[in-house]
Order: C-alpha cells, then sequence, then structure tokens
C-alpha cells in the first residue's frame, strides 16, 4: 500500500475554508455586540454602587457636622479634615474618593438642583447630557 496521500485527502479545500470563516464570522456577529452591551450594564450598575456608598459617606458627615461638605472642598472632606469643621468625624470612606467606572470624577454640588446636593456621573463619555452608557446617572444628574 502506498503511504502517500491522494491530492484529494491533503488537506482542506478553499471551499471549506471558506464556510469555516463564515461561520466564525456570523458568530462573532452575534455574541460580540451582547458581550459588550453586558460589560456597559455592569459599570452604569458599578457607578450607582459607588454613588450610594458616596451618598451614604456625604450623609454620615452631615450627622457629624450639621452641614454638607462644601462644593469648594467637594468629596475629599469626606477623607481629609477640613479646616474649621471641629466635628468633623471622618474619615467617611476607606481609601481615596473612587473616580466613576470610566475614570472620570463624580460631579458634586451644594446645594444640589434636585435635593441638598447633586451628586452624579457624567457616564462614558464624561460628558452632560447622552443616552445609553453614555447618560449621565446619580442624584442630581441631567435627565
Amino acid at each position: 500500500m502506498n503511504s502517500r496521500l491522494c491530492p484529494r485527502q491533503a488537506g482542506f479545500t478553499l471551499l471549506e475554508l471558506l464556510v469555516v470563516v463564515v461561520i466564525i464570522g456570523v458568530l462573532v456577529a452575534y455574541v460580540a455586540p451582547r458581550y459588550f452591551q453586558q460589560i456597559g450594564k455592569s459599570e452604569r450598575t458599578a457607578a450607582l454602587g459607588q454613588i450610594d456608598a458616596l451618598r451614604k459617606a456625604i450623609d454620615a458627615y452631615w450627622l457629624d457636622t450639621g452641614h454638607f461638605p462644601p462644593s469648594r472642598q467637594g468629596l475629599d472632606a469626606l477623607v481629609d479634615r477640613p479646616d474649621g469643621v471641629p466635628k468633623w468625624n471622618g474619615p467617611y470612606l476607606q481609601g481615596k474618593v473612587p473616580p466613576d467606572p470610566w475614570g472620570n470624577a463624580y460631579v458634586y454640588r451644594v446645594p444640589g438642583s434636585a435635593g441638598d446636593y447633586d451628586l452624579y456621573s457624567l457616564g462614558k463619555d464624561g460628558r452632560p447630557g447622552g443616552e445609553a452608557d453614555d447618560a449621565d446617572l446619580g442624584i442630581g444628574a441631567a435627565q
């Protein structure tokens, strides 16, 4: 028996390779958008969790001092004792004030447009407004 393979058994045909490439392309086109959509949801969920933790720290600051951290001191007043605040009993956060999941600083203003203070993330694009992942989210966020 001849140990050499016939030319027809030597490998894949160009047509077979094209079919495999098309199948892989269809799978990627179907799965990739769903995967990236889940990443966007997780970033928004993380931002809302951080906003909730920051809100609790701000409220604890208010209970101790009788006022909210002023806008000029910002959220850093939750970590470092501000000058002229004798009843400060912090730090109210462990470590530094975190950036939002997209690496931007949270917006904090006193007084707020929706209450005592505004606290929100500008979303993925880091600009006011937007839709989907670029939308602002939090307390007093522009809708």
